[in-house]
């Protein structure tokens, strides 16, 4: 690689605070998703779009592991969704179950805009059925 590319490479690999910029398309370091996929979050909610609570601090692998099958088929299947870390705040999670109207509710929890869709079972049941399209009020 000669002083140009190596130039032009690290060029590529700047972005503001909080992002990244990887080979053209710059990523928020929080959501890990480029940039021009996440949008803001007012223009997400203007647009009832999907919200998953889930949690960044748990010991539990089944938590773990339903957070990332529920991301990997709604990745999979090029759905937009917000992702709320309710390890953030205590107020997050209070709100997550407040809007689920169960108060133990755990992650993860599916919503559409303001409309509950369900949790884990429930989602995992809607693909299985292949009736997701329904289950996150989006058909």
């Amino acid at each position: 690689m000669n002083k140009i590319q190596e130039h032009a490479r690290r060029d590529s690999m700047k972005g503001t605070e909080g992002e990244r910029a990887d080979f053209g398309r710059v990523y928020d370091v929080k959501s890990l998703r480029p940039k021009e996929e996440r949008g803001n979050s007012y223009q997400h909610r203007a647009m009832a779009c999907l919200t998953v609570y889930s949690t960044s601090v748990t010991g539990s692998r089944e938590i773990k592991s339903q957070q990332s099958e529920v991301t990997r088929i709604l990745d999979g299947k090029n759905i937009k969704y917000n992702l709320v870390d309710i390890s953030q705040d205590n107020a997050l999670r209070e709100e997550m179950r407040a809007k689920s109207g169960n108060p133990k509710a755990i992650p993860p929890q599916i919503f559409n805009g303001d409309q509950y869709c369900g949790d884990y079972e429930l989602f995992v049941e809607a693909v299985e059925q292949n009736t997701l399209q329904e289950f996150l009020k989006l058909a």
